[in-house]
């Protein structure tokens, strides 16, 4: 494609400055409802790399597939951390922009130099024992999230067998808060607000500056007891993996590992129940559920529908061709795994119809970097949804897919509710065991142990009053519609 401003060949605006190109603003109206259409209009403009206006800042929008993993896949040439931001170290940034707040909290996902090697080691030892499949602790972990889950559906249920609810406000949000307070260890039900402040700062709403405060103060205060006393969590497992890490480093990895099991699972799920009882698409997500295929289902929604819409910025090390233009170095360069899974290079070489679809899309990222929590997210996600519709015989949308109220962040994409009609199946899944005699404080109730895990290490789950103290349980019971 030729550059749309000025000039032939591969590289369209040498010595530009992004800035001078007056991008448009990309957090549109018609971005929150139709993000596929601005992906399309931009891509028609500007070809696979774009320039845009987040909320008053200028940056690069990357929305081809190969430009993606040419970026992801070259950590050398296009470097995380803020401190390689040409115009944030020149005072350009204001120092109130929205964004600011989830972008300082320099955790695995954001810290670039040479410290991220041994961090990132020491996140893939303390995730191991949740996502090592033969571990204890993870067979605990899946128990535990199939208890939660089965709560939260019962909980549901006292409005009847049959009625109406918001499956994202009762199932899909909280069942992602009580798994991370099993993750952290949060005493009591302290998660429960910890993670509504998360949600606000993922949104990146006004009050998104002292929502981080409490959450980081919050999560110090955890970091702490860990310190003191180590327990089979992920905090203590990262202390023990990189016992080097001060208490406000150690918050900051708890602060990405909160975020990651609640709005990212949290929307994965709502957007699987989606595509199976709305039929959307080529039919391919139904066909593989029904085949009992729930990892499958999930892996053919991200490619259409990922949760992470746009990754945090990298930057150019030096002044680099992407795309039909030059890349200055220090320029912030946003992927967008949205925009890539549109590119007609993915959409029609890459994805395909058959029965097991491609592992080649971006939504957990690509190269060295790649997420080192998806194998948890997807767990989590996949037993959810399988609880679903093992325990409802029917679910349909209470509202047309296309009415559905969607919310978009600068990095997320998810639904603002999901209404539906449910029938409560006459027999659920499970039966509720004996409350074990071994119980820790945590954010659900306990349920019956997980019938894979060996015995003896079913899900250490608290007591039923804990939780029912909790404004989580408050906020649940509020929304049952009798």
């Amino acid at each position: 494609m030729e550059s749309q401003v000025g000039g032939s060949g591969s590289v369209g605006v040498d010595g530009t400055r992004l800035e001078d190109l007056a991008p448009q603003p990309l957090l549109t109206r018609d971005y929150e409802t139709r993000p596929s259409l601005v992906y399309e209009r931009l891509r028609q403009q500007h070809g696979p790399v774009a320039p845009v206006d987040l909320l008053g800042v200028p940056a690069w929008l990357v929305l081809g597939y190969r430009e993606s993993l040419q970026v992801l896949q070259d950590d050398d040439g296009w470097p995380k951390g803020l401190e390689n931001w040409r115009a944030r170290s020149a005072g350009e940034v204001p120092a109130d922009w929205p964004l600011g707040p989830s972008l300082e909290v320099n955790h695995v996902l954001i810290q670039g130099g040479p410290g991220y090697g041994q961090l990132r080691t020491a996140w893939d030892a303390a995730l191991k024992p949740f996502q090592d499949p033969g571990h204890p602790q993870a067979k605990r972990l899946k128990a535990a999230v199939t208890a939660y889950a089965d709560e939260l559906i019962t909980l549901v249920g006292q409005g009847g067998g049959t009625g109406v609810a918001d499956l994202s406000a009762q199932f899909s949000r909280p069942l992602p808060l009580m798994v991370a307070s099993h993750l952290l260890g949060f005493p009591g039900s302290q998660g429960d607000d910890a993670l509504m402040d998360m949600w606000r700062v993922l949104d990146a709403g006004p009050d998104a500056e002292p929502a981080l405060e409490r959450l980081l103060a919050t999560l110090v205060a955890l970091a702490e007891m860990k310190l003191k006393e180590p327990g089979d969590d992920f905090p203590s497992h990262l202390l023990a993996a990189h016992p080097g890490l001060s208490l406000d480093e150690l918050a900051r990895e708890l602060f990405m590992l909160l975020g990651m099991t609640s709005d990212h699972v949290g929307i994965l799920m709502s957007n699987t129940v989606v595509e199976v009882i709305s039929g959307d698409g080529d039919g391919g997500v139904r066909a593989s559920l029904s085949a009992g295929m729930i990892r499958e289902t999930m892996n053919r929604v991200v490619m259409r529908k990922p949760p992470l819409v746009n990754f945090v910025p990298r930057f150019a090390a030096e002044d680099t061709p992407l795309g039909n233009y030059t890349i200055r170095a220090g320029d912030p360069v946003w992927v967008s795994s949205a925009a890539a899974h549109a590119d007609p290079l993915f959409a029609e070489h890459v994805a395909t119809s058959s029965t097991i679809s491609t592992r080649a899309h971006l939504s957990w990222g690509a190269g060295r970097r790649q997420c080192p929590a998806r194998e948890l997210a997807s767990t989590v996600a996949a037993v959810g949804v399988g609880r679903l519709f093992e325990r409802f015989s029917h679910l349909e949308l209470a509202l047309p897919a296309d009415q559905l109220p969607w919310r978009s962040s600068p990095f997320m994409r998810g639904l603002r509710s999901l209404p539906v009609r449910y029938e409560l199946a006459s027999r659920p899944g499970r039966t509720p065991a004996p409350e074990p005699a071994s119980a820790t404080r945590a954010a659900a109730p306990r349920t019956a142990p997980d019938t894979d895990a060996p015995e003896g290490t079913g899900p250490v789950l608290p007591d039923r009053s804990a939780w029912q103290r909790s404004s989580l349980w408050r906020y649940l019971t509020g929304l049952i519609r009798r």
